[in-house]
């Protein structure tokens, strides 16, 4: 068993549609030890294809943790979030809200759908930065994840 002294970089699935958005959270992982692979699912039904190891994602490695948009296409993040929580293989995976709404009721949702943290995402470039970084460093370096299945 590790200690948080000596936790493993780890793999992150990010599902996320904004091009934009995506490359600013890379750029905010990718420095330090923590992370070990970054994937990106640009929709929700992309997000479970990748999650089932379906298509041309047979070969992708199970995330450590899962950064997921509310406002997406095709399936939008709460039926992704569902998904997760209701599928005993994927069900302890962390599943990290990073989105712009701030509505309470859809706060109160992604909760009552297990989401293990609802994080708005800042507007100001900077701010958008540090807490991408305050998500790496508090999941990375400080929470003991589940193993994988």
């Amino acid at each position: 068993m590790t200690t948080p002294n000596d936790l493993l970089p780890i793999d992150i699935l990010m599902v996320e549609d904004n091009p934009g958005d995506v490359l600013l959270i890379k750029e905010a992982l990718k420095e330090g030890q923590v992370l070990k692979s970054l994937s990106v699912a640009r929709d929700g039904a992309e997000a479970i294809a990748f999650l089932y190891r379906e298509g041309q994602f047979a070969a992708a490695i199970s995330p450590d943790l899962i950064l997921l948009d509310l406002n997406l296409p095709k399936m939008n993040g709460y039926e992704v979030l569902e998904e997760i929580k209701n599928h005993p293989d994927l069900r302890r995976i962390p599943v990290i809200i990073f989105t712009s709404s701030q509505s309470e009721q859809g706060i109160a949702q992604a909760y009552d759908l297990h989401a293990n943290a609802y994080l708005v995402k800042p507007m100001d470039i900077r701010q958008f930065l540090a807490t991408v970084k305050a998500i790496k460093e508090f999941w990375g370096n400080k929470v003991q994840l589940p193993p994988k299945q």
